[in-house]
């Protein structure tokens, strides 16, 4: 009986007094903390915090960014776009030790644009014990497979009113795409001579192209008719996502837009939105 005891003794002391294995992180420590990054999407200080102080931020076709100051002056840049919206969706992680990665997928729309692709992350550990992102890289899907060739005659436009953004008067037609979707459209409008829209921009860039008639268009936030410039049949302007101008038809004209949509009409002044006016 003496000699069980003392061997179960000798064989719990020898267990006691081995050094312990380090203990693995759960993988879905960073899986959590990838999803309450996402929420910070819309604010720039929370979403700054998720990074270490010599993180690396890689986004599509731009230089890195090393450096909180640094990814900070590229996310401002980017969400100051008008029309700009960010969102992932973490879908796996893993860690080995004091570093870490998570992956998924993200969404995002720049100036009227919509790009969806892959990201990944590395995580490592700071001296504190919190979990900080090293290394934010994200990888762009290819194009869309080119859609079917469209052939529109001109028997088979169909014209309807404006969108309630617009001011009365006009007459608008689809010819290709949605122009309420993230996706390439095409449209035509029909106004007659005198037909004004007030200083206004767009989250996308509108390329516009005469049919017929001669119109003009007049660059700031103050209408003024003095610097418009005259655009006659085949003329064509192009307007950056952003800018500021302003719409004049000299005589009953036709015009095309195109460009990726959504197509959104923002007015400077929100009383110059013929949606928003009492009827």
């Amino acid at each position: 009986m003496r000699n069980w005891i003392g061997c179960v003794l000798v064989v719990g002391l020898s267990v006691g007094c081995r050094p312990s294995a380090p203990v693995e992180e759960d993988p879905e420590t960073l899986l959590r903390l990838d999803r309450e990054w996402a929420t910070t999407v819309k604010d720039l200080d929370k979403f700054m915090a998720y990074y270490a102080p010599d993180a690396s931020l890689y986004l599509p076709g731009m230089p890195i960014a090393t450096g909180t100051g640094a990814i900070r002056d590229a996310l401002t840049k980017f969400s100051s776009t008008p029309g700009f919206t960010f969102e992932f969706v973490p879908a796996k992680a893993d860690v080995s030790g004091d570093v870490g990665y998570t992956t998924g997928t993200y969404r995002a729309t720049i100036g009227g644009a919509m790009e969806q692709g892959k990201y990944i992350e590395v995580w490592k550990k700071q001296s504190d014990g919190q979990w900080k992102v090293k290394e934010d890289i994200l990888n762009a899907d290819g194009g869309a497979a080119p859609a079917a060739h469209v052939m529109v005659a001109p028997a088979s436009i169909t014209w309807g009113d404006p969108p309630p953004s617009l001011p009365p008067g006009s007459r608008m037609a689809v010819i290709a795409g949605d122009p309420s979707k993230a996706e390439p459209f095409v449209i035509r409008a029909q106004v007659p001579a005198g037909y004004k829209i007030a200083p206004h921009w767009h989250p996308g860039t509108e390329n516009l192209t005469v049919l017929s008639g001669t119109v003009a268009l007049g660059m700031g936030e103050t209408w003024d008719e003095a610097q418009m410039q005259p655009l006659a049949v085949g003329g064509y302007a192009s307007l950056p996502a952003g800018m500021r101008h302003f719409f004049l038809s000299r005589t009953a004209a036709t015009f095309q837009v195109h460009g990726m949509g959504p197509f959104v009409i923002n007015y400077v002044n929100a009383a110059d939105d013929p949606s928003k006016q009492q009827p």
